[in-house]
This record gives C-alpha cells, sequence and structure tokens, in this order.
C-alpha cells in the first residue's frame, strides 16, 4: 500500500514540511487546518465562531479533492488557544456534522502557529 498525497487549491497550502492530507489505503489524515482563507491567506475572522468555520471549511475541501464529504469523517481533534471558546465552536461545529458524529478530543494548546485561535485535524473513511 502506498500513501497518496492529497491538495487542493480550495484549502491554505501547508506551511511546513507536510502534505495537507494524506491517503493510506481506504483512510484519509487530514492534517491540522489553521483558519486560514486560501484565497487571501489571512484568517478568515477574529473570533473562534469565523475561525472555526473555516477551519472545518478547509477540511470539506480537502476531503472533496479525495472523493470525500464531511460524512465520512470518524475522528476530530481540536486545538484551542483557550478552551473557554468550547461551547462557541461547538455551535459553529453542530452545522458540519450529522449523527453518527465523528469521535471527538478538543484541548486548549499553550500555542498554535500563528496565533490562530483553533486548529483542527480529521480522519475520514471511505
Amino acid at each position: 500500500m502506498s500513501n497518496i498525497a492529497i491538495h487542493t487549491p480550495n484549502a491554505p497550502a501547508a506551511i511546513g514540511p507536510y502534505s495537507q492530507a494524506v491517503q493510506a489505503g481506504n483512510t484519509v489524515y487530514v492534517s491540522g487546518q489553521l483558519p486560514i482563507d486560501p484565497a487571501t491567506g489571512a484568517f478568515a475572522g477574529s473570533d473562534i465562531a469565523a475561525q472555526t468555520r473555516q477551519s472545518l471549511t478547509n477540511i470539506r475541501s480537502i476531503l472533496a479533492e479525495a472523493g470525500m464529504d464531511m460524512s465520512n469523517v470518524v475522528k476530530i481533534t481540536v486545538l484551542l488557544a483557550d478552551i473557554g471558546d468550547f461551547a462557541a465552536m461547538n455551535e459553529v461545529y453542530a452545522q458540519f456534522f450529522q449523527a453518527p458524529f465523528p469521535a471527538r478530543a478538543a484541548f486548549q494548546a499553550a500555542c498554535l502557529p500563528r496565533n490562530a485561535l483553533i486548529e483542527i485535524e480529521a480522519i475520514a473513511v471511505k
């Protein structure tokens, strides 16, 4: 089995030596997505709602490139700059998923790249 890098211009380019996602067999591992708007290269807003929406939109775009959608997601990891933003993040997050919801972990991180408020990674299965 060989790994296949997934790349789309509809999500921000990797800011380091990693792929937007890698497909291994029928599983796609999406790298942590910052709330960067790929059209502008800037954060999609300064509040947790806007940043959550953009991070999840980036994941959705990467999955589409792999022939998948959000219903294929089985596991999400959410990194928050402030765990106090959990409820507001959750409100936006709920708009992207339907039951059965993916398994999820959420953590407060000391500092995220570019001082983002959120970073989200996902695992999806065809």
